[in-house]
């Protein structure tokens, strides 16, 4: 099934962001990738065809007024806007006594109030497109209780929020929202400290399938929810995390 439209991906240059876009593309999307130097997903091996589906756009997500103005652009593309994954996030951490007030500021102006702004400024796209779905990137550190990563962990809990509130209030529009919290991932960024030492020894302790989640488990599952089309599927956090949130 080949979809049609424009959907927006922030943080789309590399990682779980990149993965989105080409696995969007491929189903037929024309994709918006904003990054902040405005580049094309790097992945290697990209189908030359799906990204030749992607468009980049340079855009700061802790600015309201470049995401609004890049929004415009994008619709300037000519077709209707369906869909937006906030992807774009930060992780900075330290003990909580001594945290910096501006480091807690900056996790939550990415990770949170980017979210927020970026769903209010694509908001009357979709309403004119009538409808779409916006997918938000959390994490299972919504639900967890984890040393040195205070800022971190509350800012996802608050997308898991932002995401529940948008759900019910604008489901009269037509317009879906998902949240979408993988759990430990490798990607082109954290490869070799995923594969080897002390974090690859715990993460095979405590994911029940002993190995982490990539780039495209994720990018399937957010592509995955655009395909199913369901008003009925809305406001939901959905857990990818090979279960290591549940185990005992």
């Amino acid at each position: 099934m080949t979809m049609t439209g424009t959907i927006i991906v922030t943080g789309a240059s590399r990682g779980i962001g990149a993965a989105i876009a080409l696995s969007l593309a491929e189903q037929g999307y024309t994709v918006a990738c904003l990054s902040r130097k405005g580049e094309l997903p790097s992945v290697p091996g990209a189908a030359t065809a799906s990204l030749g589906r992607c468009v980049a756009f340079a855009a700061d997500v802790t600015h309201s007024g470049s995401l609004r103005d890049t929004f415009a652009k994008v619709a300037q593309l000519g077709l209707p806007i369906v869909g937006l994954v906030n992807n774009a996030g930060i992780h900075l951490e330290g003990p909580s006594d001594t945290f910096a007030q501006s480091d807690y500021d900056t996790v939550f102006a990415t990770n949170a109030t980017s979210v927020f702004v970026s769903c209010q400024h694509i908001y009357p796209h979709l309403v004119a497109a009538g409808g779409g779905l916006i997918v938000n990137i959390g994490s299972f550190f919504d639900k967890l209780g984890v040393k040195r990563n205070l800022a971190y962990c509350a800012s996802k809990a608050a997308v898991g929020a932002i995401t529940r509130c948008l759900a019910v209030e604008w489901a009269g529009k037509g317009i879906r929202v998902m949240d979408v919290a993988p759990g430990y991932i490798t990607t082109d960024l954290n490869r070799s400290v995923m594969e080897a030492g002390p974090l690859r020894a715990y993460l095979e302790k405590r994911i029940p399938g002993r190995e982490p989640g990539t780039s495209d488990d994720v990018a399937r599952l957010v592509r995955g929810l655009f395909l199913i089309d369901s008003a009925f599927l809305s406001g939901e956090t959905i857990y990818i995390d090979g279960a290591q949130g549940i185990a005992h």
